[in-house]
């Protein structure tokens, strides 16, 4: 094989000798002025970023986004503007509990975040692969989170703390029915749908503001692992997941989502059955039918994992013209809780690494200096405005203001008619066959028989049984016969 040339330092200087560290004589210590043997041991130790506190298991593939539907109507997005217009994509998918060697085959939420390299700057749509989440309050997440992680005090995830929280927070329960259900572990990130889950804001030319979900359909078919099947290929092939999606893209069968959105016009959320900013809560398909406006296809495997799979940074915040956020006051929460999770653990530049810098346009800021920073602006001026020529503002929002009234205060989210922790929960399980609902009672049960005190298990099994009845007198069964 042919040399790319000399190995040299990280300053460029040749190497003579890789193979034997500089002593004081043969069989001597080692020399402090040996700069290649301290230059590769002080990178090594610094050659892992502080691992995500959640989603740090992932897997990621470049690809496209190609508009099939014209959806000007109610955006004024310009990569949303043109059928047939396509952009260049990254999604990086990722469960959601486990930490960095974790392995894919759990059951678990899995990440699916995608950012889009348009032509207004980066657009990022953070989602998962449910359409609903645990809790409907962003103050609520580090608790719930500290529930998933290992317990301060055994160093191991404990059921105690898993169901005493979610039994007293009744709102989790639609999501955990899901959680238990047969989508609760996907055979691969290819078959599995994504979704938006919050509700964002669209606005066209014309000013006016429509809500929109957003739903990733994969066209490669739902499949999915028994929680037996998970287990014995967790131990067996703990990079199950990410193994398929990189071997299936270099087979060249590119793993491909039909995108769909739900339209509510802003006119109607006030008076719609469910809260529609309630991130435990879905929009019924007969209220608000899903159009379909695109394709997505991952066909490109990054170079390097380290650099453009735990490096790249996705938040909710970064929006383009003509899309913005809801009042939903998780997503509200996820807004800061992102960018600053990115600014502590890749740094203050972490936008100037390749995957996270806008693919379609240039970035232009007065932001300098700080941990990474590569001295783009050169001379440039960093203040603004300025009379050297510098970037302005446009004058123009990228979302349309909301009407807001009242008194500041720690305030509920509004509840609308339909309104209860339990309804979409019951709804989910009773779409469910008799099979499906009796491998989901087993899968509850199972978890639920672990916590130490019946208390914890009682309530829990409470929040199923107001669901559905039959669900909940199942699922006590179920859990007397395993606790004995």
């Amino acid at each position: 094989m042919t040399s790319q040339g000399p190995l040299t330092t990280e300053a460029g200087a040749p190497v003579a000798d890789n193979q034997n560290s500089e002593a004081a004589g043969v069989g001597g210590p080692v020399l402090i002025q040996d700069q290649v043997l301290l230059e590769k041991l002080a990178h090594f130790n610094r050659e892992r970023i502080p691992e995500r506190i959640v989603h740090a298991r992932g897997a990621g593939a470049y690809g496209t986004f190609t508009l099939t539907r014209d959806v000007s109507q109610w955006t004024r997005a310009k990569f949303l503007s043109e059928v047939g217009k396509q952009t260049e994509t990254f999604l990086r998918f990722s469960t959601v509990a486990g930490n960095l060697g974790a392995p894919d085959a759990v059951r678990d939420p899995r990440g699916f975040a995608l950012k889009f390299y348009t032509e207004e700057g980066n657009y990022d749509l953070v989602g998962n692969n449910t359409p609903v989440f645990f809790i409907k309050d962003a103050i609520k997440f580090p608790d719930f989170i500290h529930t998933q992680k290992r317990d301060p005090y055994t160093g191991s995830q404990e059921a105690d703390n898993v169901w005493d929280f979610w039994g007293l927070s009744p709102e989790s329960t639609h999501q955990v029915t899901w959680l238990f259900g047969d989508r609760g572990i996907p055979a691969s990130y290819r078959h599995m749908n994504g979704y938006g889950s919050h509700t964002y804001q669209w606005n066209n030319e014309a000013g006016e503001v429509f809500w929109v979900k957003y739903h990733f359909k994969t066209d490669q078919g739902i499949k999915t692992l028994t929680a037996q099947e998970a287990e014995a290929l967790a131990g067996k092939d703990p990079d199950s997941h990410q193994r398929d999606l990189r071997e299936a893209i270099e087979r060249g069968e590119y793993p491909s989502w039909t995108v769909q959105i739900q339209v509510m016009p802003a006119s109607e959320a006030a008076t719609y059955r469910f809260n529609p900013f309630d991130l435990t809560k879905v929009w019924p398909h007969e209220d608000y039918p899903p159009i379909e406006i695109g394709k997505l296809e991952l066909n490109r495997n990054p170079e390097n994992i380290f650099a453009e799979v735990e490096q790249s940074i996705f938040s909710p915040a970064h929006f383009v013209p003509g899309i913005g956020p809801s009042p939903d006051k998780m997503l509200q929460g996820r807004l800061f809780a992102y960018g600053d999770a990115h600014r502590y653990r890749v740094g203050i530049n972490a936008d100037h690494l390749p995957v996270n810098r806008p693919h379609a346009t240039e970035a232009r800021t007065n932001s300098r200096d700080g941990f990474q920073y590569d001295g783009r602006h050169k001379g440039a001026k960093n203040y603004e405005p300025n009379s050297f020529g510098g970037p302005s503002q446009t004058g123009r929002p990228l979302w349309q203001p909301l009407q807001l009234s009242g008194a500041t205060g720690e305030y509920a989210a509004p509840s609308h008619p339909e309104d209860n922790d339990f309804v979409q929960a019951g709804n989910l399980y009773r779409l469910m066959s008799e099979d499906e609902k009796q491998r989901l009672v087993e899968n509850l049960a199972g978890s639920i028989s672990g916590v130490s005190r019946d208390d914890i298990a009682e309530r829990a099994i409470a929040n199923f049984r107001q669901a559905d009845g039959d669900f909940g007198k199942r699922l006590e069964a179920a859990v007397q016969a395993l606790r004995g």
